[in-house]
């Protein structure tokens, strides 16, 4: 059995809620390497939509802007 073999296997055996830490793991080893490992990645409309509309806001300096706290930026959010 190869080490990709073995990875694989090792890796289907883990519960989704921990994979991100194979994620970055596996980013760290490519980064060591100085090899790009992440795999091709396509948004979706929706993702896409966001980002344009994101890209306007900034581009026209609208949209709204929040200082303060992580626990006040919530606070306000729930209130809504």
């Amino acid at each position: 059995m190869s080490y990709q073999e073995i990875a694989k296997s090792m890796i289907d055996h883990l519960p989704d809620d921990k994979m991100i830490f194979v994620i970055n793991m596996l980013e760290g080893l490519g980064e060591m390497s100085g090899l790009d490992i992440h795999p091709d990645f396509k948004p979706n409309a929706t993702t896409l939509a966001a980002m344009a509309e994101t890209d306007e806001m900034i581009r026209t300096g609208s949209g709204q802007h929040f200082e303060g706290t992580t626990e006040e930026f919530f606070s306000q959010i729930l209130e809504e």
